[in-house]
């Protein structure tokens, strides 16, 4: 049968498909027998659901078209185990279901290891005749077998077998490394008189004890205000060591072994290396091509980055003439020494425009009217901690609100969270099978926000948004955030412009007398954010040299080559005690690919310069944007759906314009 003749929706194709959809049902927060109940259905029984439908597979005649459905069901039923284990293992309060779900973790990622590495279901795949299936279900398979290539599966025995020893060490080190940065909370004590220039709220929660000594924890919102507002110098230094020594010593020999195993593991499969063998499946394409684009965006950012940060240095020899160069326990505190001086911008005045449940409320608020959707708050469901607010989404229409799915947003630090800010899959989306669910995990103030934690939170929702939005696809493969990962931020990079737009802030920011945010305000802002962008460049290109290099090199003092690499391309000093490879997270996640934000932003800028500037609601581009470019999740190339999207390839000139403005 060709193309021609026949191209079959999945619908013709054999699989389990649920009678209703809805959300799940949690636990209630303080039952943790109940969770345990919940772990082991959605992680064990997922996997035996899996281990059916992979048994299924090779029991199937060869060639036959139902082979494919079968390999989405066990691909359904592994995902769902892996995002439950994922969010569980970062959020549950109870030590003991987080350890739990962490084996949960290993358990599956074993079980996609054996999986890939399986020569009778990779058969059984590579019997069947793309042409006939229609375009989603041959990039379905033909991803899927390159998925099978890269882990090894036409590699000798002995060969499979390493490759399988590797993969389970990997996840054990991924693991302790994260586990390490989120319970490596650290607290600095302080004299109560570095609190001077400190918000008022923030010094009320932070009393000192009976020693006249205030702890700072390595929490956001206790270190962030910390190093932007204290006057002492020295007190920041140390808050700032801190800050940068997660999981140090720990995570130093943790790293170590796992860039060692990630290289043997790219070598085995014929790879000069890891950044190789990361790289083929992303828009970069090669580590070549990371190293080319990291030193190429570095000479970019040269002249204004060191035009703004002259600014700061002269501004922080006023104060000290001994400083040389600024540091990253400085830089903070003398940006907003210029914003204030030269920009006319008190942080300490913004954040009274940012109490975080208007915040929250108007995040709801903006991208309701912005993609056309309708948030539902869900009082009567469980949850994993009382703080954890919970929505049901659907797109609004004429003929009423049609269901898209849940989200879940748990914003707030506590003891034993996930400590940076992230989106989590809780259910992968899946045509007429379930409702995608996402989960929100940041650690914002319970109070007034910093305007910069507003961004972040709008720019975290887009992720969100991307795995609702894109959870209609028939096949699992393409639901949600599942385009190439050197994209997966633009999206979010992109939203963040509705966070600075003055029509959008004066919606929801607004004082304790119910007065919006002023628009000159908010020009200032903006204006002074933009000072700094060259060195905040460097910054992050410094970062994707560090996780570039790391891999490449793997050298055996990770923290005097991290400290080489910073000093070479960032402009603002890493202090010599600090130790910050031990808690650069995204090491695990990112891998060899920190390069993708700025890679992401350069993709964001072009996407933005499609809306008009003067209107952010504006319907057509809108709608147009979220059916394009959100919807489509991982079922076409990035650069398809931008290129579509903008009518002509995606390039590089907003960016530039931005960056030398």
């Amino acid at each position: 049968m060709t193309s021609d003749e026949k191209t079959p929706p999945y619908a013709d194709i054999a699989h389990d498909v649920a009678s209703e959809l809805s959300p799940l049902t949690l636990p209630a927060v303080d039952d943790v027998a109940g969770w345990r109940t919940f772990l082991d259905e959605r992680c064990a029984q997922q996997l035996d659901r899996a281990r059916a439908f992979v048994d299924r597979l090779v029991e199937h005649d060869t060639a036959d078209p139902a082979i494919l459905g079968t390999w989405n069901d066990a691909g359904i039923a592994l995902a769902n185990a892996a995002a439950a284990a994922s969010l569980l293992s970062q959020v549950h309060p109870d030590a003991g279901l987080r350890e739990a779900a962490e084996a949960a973790e290993v358990a599956v990622d074993a079980f996609r290891t054996d999986l890939l590495l399986d020569v009778r279901v990779y058969e059984q795949l590579a019997s069947l005749d793309p042409n006939f299936f229609d375009e989603a279900g041959r990039r379905v398979l033909e991803h899927s077998l390159r998925d099978f290539r890269r882990a090894g599966v036409d590699r000798d025995d002995d060969t499979r077998a390493r490759l399988r020893e590797i993969a389970e060490r990997e996840t054990e080190l991924g693991q302790a490394f994260a586990r390490n940065i989120r319970d490596g909370r650290r607290t600095t004590l302080v004299p109560a008189s570095a609190l001077e220039g400190l918000p008022q709220d923030w010094r009320d929660e932070h009393p000192a004890d009976a020693d006249g000594m205030v702890a700072i924890s390595s929490d956001y919102p206790d270190t962030l205000p910390f190093l932007t507002f204290s006057r002492d110098a020295e007190a920041r230094r140390a808050v700032a060591t801190n800050f940068r020594s997660i999981a140090w010593p720990d995570n130093d020999a943790v790293l170590g072994e796992l860039l060692r195993l990630r290289h043997e593991h790219a070598t085995l499969l014929g790879y000069p290396g890891w950044a190789d063998y990361d790289a083929e499946v992303k828009m970069i394409g090669s580590g070549q091509a990371i190293a080319e684009f990291i030193d190429r965006i570095t000479a970019d950012a040269e002249a204004a980055g060191r035009r703004d940060l002259a600014v700061l240095l002269e501004r922080a020899q006023a104060d000290d003439p001994t400083i040389t160069e600024i540091d990253v326990s400085q830089l903070a505190f003398y940006e907003e020494v210029v914003r204030r001086e030269q920009y006319d911008v008190d942080a300490q005045r913004v954040r009274t425009y940012f109490d975080f449940a208007r915040v929250r409320q108007g995040l709801l608020d903006v991208t309701g009217r912005l993609f056309g959707l309708v948030y539902t708050p869900v009082t009567d469901a469980g949850t994993w901690h009382p703080e954890v607010a919970s929505y049901d989404v659907a797109l609004g229409g004429p003929d009423g609100p049609e269901p898209l799915g849940r989200i879940h947003l748990d914003l707030h630090p506590r003891e034993g969270k996930y400590n940076h800010a992230a989106q989590f899959d809780l259910v992968p989306g899946v045509l007429g099978q379930q409702l995608p669910e996402g989960v929100l995990v940041c650690n914002f103030p319970r109070g007034l926000m910093e305007h910069d934690d507003v961004v972040t939170l709008f720019h975290e929702f887009g992720h969100l948004m991307h795995h609702v939005l894109a959870g209609r696809h028939p096949w699992v493969r393409f639901s949600g955030v599942a385009t190439e990962w050197d994209f997966v931020e633009a999206p979010s990079q992109m939203l963040e412009e509705w966070a600075w737009d003055p029509a959008v802030l004066a919606t929801f920011a607004t004082d304790g007398a119910g007065t919006p945010i002023p628009a000159d305000l908010v020009a200032r802002m903006r204006a002074a954010d933009e000072f700094g962008k060259g060195y905040y460049v460097r910054t992050q290109m410094s970062y994707a040299a560090i996780s570039y290099r790391l891999h490449e090199e793997r050298p055996a003092d990770l923290h005097a080559r991290v400290h080489e690499l910073s000093r070479e391309y960032s402009l603002v000093r890493l202090l010599p005690e600090q130790h910050f490879h031990t808690g650069f997270g995204h090491l695990v996640g990112y891998t060899s690919g920190y390069y993708t934000y700025m890679w992401s932003l350069v993709i964001a800028k072009d996407l933005f310069s499609a809306f008009d500037a003067g209107d952010l609601f504006a319907p057509e581009v809108a709608t147009r944007y979220r059916d394009v470019v959100l919807a489509a999740g991982g079922s076409r190339d990035a650069a398809d759906l931008v290129e579509e999207f903008l009518g002509r390839p995606y390039g590089s000139e907003a960016f530039r314009v931005w960056l030398e403005s």
